[in-house]
């Protein structure tokens, strides 16, 4: 069974570095326990250097849920990680009206941005979706 390559392990591990913040949870679809290790520094750092081992497993499961297309989740992923308060990944998948929202907010004000890592992965594959049936 074929099946597209959506997320990059490199792209995981290069999050993971933030993985306090909890960066490379979210990029693989696991937005509750992303939100524990923004809130507990990566539980405390322990979770953080276990999750080292499981990128390659977390990566093959995100391969295997999320729809592959124009919109890469990869670069979203970084353009939300390191310019998410600036919309920049908004932009990035057409939605220039919110991206320039965030722009004048702050991400309006952080929260849009906690959003935004709880459903980035769903909304890039929406995208794909309507992207592929056009």
């Amino acid at each position: 069974m074929h099946r597209d390559d959506t997320h990059r392990k490199s792209i995981g591990y290069i999050l993971w570095i933030f993985g306090f913040i909890g960066a490379h949870r979210f990029y693989y679809g696991k937005p509750i326990s992303g939100t524990l290790y923004f809130f507990t520094l990566g539980l405390l750092g322990i979770g953080w250097l276990i999750d080292f081992f499981l990128i390659p497993s977390m990566d093959e499961e995100a391969d295997l849920r999320y729809f592959s297309g124009d919109i890469d989740y990869s670069l979203a992923f970084i353009f939300l990680t390191f310019l998410g308060v600036f919309g920049v990944h908004r932009m990035y998948m057409g939605k220039w009206i919110s991206g320039l929202l965030y722009l004048v907010t702050g991400g309006v004000f952080g929260m849009g941005v906690l959003y935004d890592f709880w459903t980035l992965n769903d909304q890039v594959s929406v995208k794909n979706r309507s992207i592929a049936f056009i």
